[in-house]
C-alpha cells in the first residue's frame, strides 16, 4: 500500500485565511493619491508578516471581489520608543501596495 504523496508547502508559516492575511488598509495622504489618481489605482494594506505576493494577491481578489494586476511588498522596521528611562521597540509590520485593473475600484467609506 503506498501512501498519497503529500503536497509540498511552499509557504512559511501556517496556512492563512484571506481576512488573516489582508489585516488593515493603510489610510494615509500617499496612499490616498495613489488610489484616487487615474495612472497608479493603487491601494495599501497593512498585511501578516508570514504572507507572500500571492497569497496577499489571492486575499485581495477574494475579500473585495476586484482583479488584481500587482502586488510590491514592504518590510518595515518597528521604532524605538522611550517611557519613562527605559528605551522599548515596536514591532516590525509589512506593508502590500495592490496595484488593480483600471476597471476596478475598492471604497473603503
Amino acid at each position: 500500500m503506498a501512501a498519497a504523496a503529500k503536497p509540498e508547502k511552499t509557504t512559511f508559516g501556517p496556512l492563512l485565511e484571506p481576512h488573516q492575511v489582508v489585516l488593515a488598509p493603510l489610510v494615509t495622504e500617499k496612499g490616498t493619491h495613489q488610489s484616487t489618481s487615474e495612472h497608479h489605482n493603487a491601494y495599501s494594506f497593512v498585511v501578516n508578516l508570514w504572507a507572500n505576493k500571492t497569497q496577499i494577491k489571492h486575499a485581495v481578489q477574494e475579500l473585495f471581489n476586484v482583479r488584481v494586476v500587482g502586488v510590491r511588498t514592504q518590510l518595515r522596521l518597528g521604532k524605538v520608543r522611550r517611557y519613562r528611562f527605559k528605551e522599548g521597540k515596536l514591532s516590525n509590520w509589512k506593508k502590500a501596495i495592490v496595484k488593480l485593473h483600471k476597471d476596478d475600484k475598492i471604497e473603503f467609506y
